[in-house]
């Protein structure tokens, strides 16, 4: 009887642990990678006081790797798998086991580099995006050794969370589907390091577009250097405030679009058979429409009978604000805001011989709607039709004459800030705490025109989010490579001081001050009218050879820098760690005292530039600092850009 009391009980027992559930981040999945040349961490959480043991296994099932660790007070658990015989390649399993269950176990593992990519959105620009610049190259890689994943955007108010989600996000092989929508940044960079090192790689991309660097920061540290910054999250910190404000925006800006096409013509104003003779002429340079509401614009083209029925792609460069765009009253693209390229494909079919009419519904809650500058405008036939590098070869390119006639005005539409992810803390808090400590190559931080307006505390923040992420990471020296901003907006030819200089000057000396830090020059791949350059590939590239140097120990030369700065003679002579490209050079700048700035004839020769001065006692030399410094001249003899810099003379 005492047996069978004893039997009953045990089962019991079984089958009420059987119930708890082992859990690992999102970051564990089948197909992820794991950080070579260390004891690679692993963790989760169980019952309080579980054990749970981690087996890494080879392709032949034996165990290369072993770990145990007990679960806290708190129901977590650590653990590191010694790295000795564990090799970079793979496949190999990664086998969870406790006394309460028995976790299904993580396949097809990879050993390689695991490079986390954060900011705003240079490093969201997808590949979709840059697509047209790169058509061939994107269509034929394929590196299943390059695996993909990205962090969904979620913000927290309230502390930092024990895992990313709650939308579930996977490890995916490097192709053109898989990385339509991922960063174009780390699609070159994952292929670039795999070609460079033959080991897998992963790309971690965690970013958000538009977000400041405060918010990349943990709390205690805004709490001790900015309090009055962060008590705002603490405002912040109610969910039913939230929600009622997000749900308030959301039915106001519905309500808002309801009334706007009640009002407005849209079925007149997008058939091919409506009278616009009446409509005013405008040019598209000359024309902007500054109000809140609609307005549109009819362009007649004229299709001959050899491309008439033919597919299209519609090129009209990038608008601002919002549009919907008609061919011959059917709607082949809409965009809801400035950024995006408009690219819009037109079906089989829809062109006709003779007269066809483009019509775009601009739709603006603010500012001036407009044509941006420096982008194609064109109707694009053919198989190379969605390449911009180069231009297609056939296509119709549309005049710069517009009917326009307005179409409804509105009042603005109300609405309240609750952008969380710009308050300090908030994605520290849920997408970049929860990753540590997975182990890390290095991070590549591509994030500053949020902070151009306040540029004065850049520097300090910057250095903070850069030891705070080590100390979360459990890696002191984990490399960083610092993408300065790029050239953007118009090139003035006088002096200026801006804080996009500014924020590319603290960018500089963060990372030159920092042994395990590089920072990348963007100088010369920016554009005047995009704040989103397509040039990602050799972003992506620049950043590699920073790695080089950084992780690998390579003698690369990279970027230039003056290594010291002196009078002599009535000139400026600056010292290089390189030689340039021999030569004159624009944009250097000197300063008296008074701190007032002069441009002034620059000459390269060697690693010496010589800089003729207009006063009597110089105090200060400054490079490319400028919105955008078009077309600099400064080169490396391998033809690396020098960076924007601003120094005192006599320092180096």
């Amino acid at each position: 009887m005492k047996t069978r009391l004893t039997m009953l009980l045990t089962a019991l027992l079984c089958l009420t642990t059987a119930g708890a559930e082992v859990k690992v981040p999102q970051l564990f999945q089948d197909g992820m990678v794991l950080q070579r040349g260390v004891d690679i961490a692993v963790w989760g959480w169980a019952d309080a006081g579980e054990n749970i043991s981690v087996v890494l296994a080879d392709a032949k099932g034996k165990a290369v790797s072993t770990a145990t660790a007990t679960a806290n007070s708190e129901g977590r658990w650590q653990l590191a798998l010694p790295k000795k015989k564990i090799k970079a390649g793979g496949p190999y399993t990664l086998s969870f086991t406790s006394q309460a269950s028995n976790l299904k176990s993580i396949n097809d593992v990879w050993v390689g580099d695991v490079w986390l990519l954060s900011g705003q959105s240079n490093i969201d620009v997808t590949v979709e995006r840059v697509y047209p610049q790169y058509t061939k190259e994107i269509d034929s890689n394929e590196n299943p050794m390059v695996r993909l994943f990205r962090v969904q955007n979620e913000t927290s108010t309230s502390g930092e969370k024990q895992d990313i989600g709650p939308t579930r996000t996977n490890w995916k092989p490097l192709n053109k589907q898989n990385a339509w929508l991922f960063s174009a940044v780390g699609y070159f960079l994952g292929l670039r390091m795999q070609q460079t090192t033959g080991v897998p790689q992963g790309i971690i991309v965690n970013s958000w577009g538009g977000t400041p660097i405060e918010a990349w920061l943990p709390a205690d540290s805004m709490v001790l250097h900015y309090p009055t910054q962060a008590a705002k999250t603490r405002l912040y910190d109610n969910p039913d405030f939230i929600r009622a404000q997000q749900r308030a925006n959301q039915l106001a800006d519905q309500r808002w679009n309801q009334l706007l096409d009640e009002r407005d013509s849209i079925a007149s104003f997008t058939s091919a058979a409506y009278d616009d003779s009446q409509w005013r002429k405008v040019n598209q340079w000359e024309w902007s429409w500054r109000g809140i509401g609609s307005t549109w614009l009819r362009q007649h083209v004229n299709v001959d009978k050899a491309h008439a029925g033919q597919p299209a792609r519609l090129l009209l460069g990038t608008l601002f604000d919002a549009d919907i765009t008609y061919v011959n009253g059917q709607q082949v693209g809409r965009t809801y805001y400035q950024y995006p390229p408009r690219r819009y494909d037109i079906p089989e079919g829809l062109l006709r011989e003779g007269d066809n009419v483009i019509a775009v519904r601009f739709i603006n809650k603010y500012g001036s709607a407009h044509f941006i500058p420096e982008k194609p405008y064109l109707l694009a036939f053919g198989d190379d039709r969605q390449s911009l590098n180069p231009l297609p070869a056939d296509v119709i390119r549309l005049g710069e004459t517009w009917k326009q006639h307005s179409g409804v005005d509105m009042p603005s539409c109300p609405s309240g800030d609750v952008s969380l992810q710009n308050l300090p803390s908030t994605l520290y808090n849920a997408v970049l705490s929860p990753l540590a400590p997975m182990s890390l190559a290095g991070v590549v931080w591509y994030q500053g025109e949020s902070n151009t307006g306040n540029a004065r505390d850049y520097a300090p923040m910057l250095r903070m989010l850069m030891s705070s992420w080590r100390e979360r990471f459990q890696q002191p020296q984990l490399p960083f490579v610092v993408v300065q901003l790029a050239n953007y907006m118009a090139c003035v030819p006088q002096p200026q001081n801006t804080g996009w200089s500014q924020v590319r000057e603290a960018q500089r000396t963060v990372a030159e001050s920092d042994p395990w830090a590089e920072s990348v020059v963007n100088i010369d791949l920016g554009e005047t009218q995009d704040i989103h350059p397509l040039r990602k590939r050799e972003v992506a590239e620049r950043v590699g050879l920073c790695f080089d140097r950084l992780v690998f120990g390579k003698p690369v030369q990279l970027f230039p820098k003056v290594t010291s700065a002196r009078t002599a003679e009535g000139r400026v002579v600056l010292t290089l760690d390189q030689p340039l490209r021999d030569g004159s050079l624009k944009y250097f700048e000197l300063a008296g005292s008074d701190g007032r700035f002069s441009n002034v004839e620059a000459t390269a020769q060697g690693n010496t530039i010589t800089l003729t001065a207009p006063m009597n006692s110089p105090a200060t030399v400054r490079y490319a600092w400028k919105d955008n410094p078009l077309g600099p001249d400064a080169y490396s003899q391998g033809g690396l850009p020098l960076g924007p810099f601003e120094l005192k003379l006599g320092q180096e």
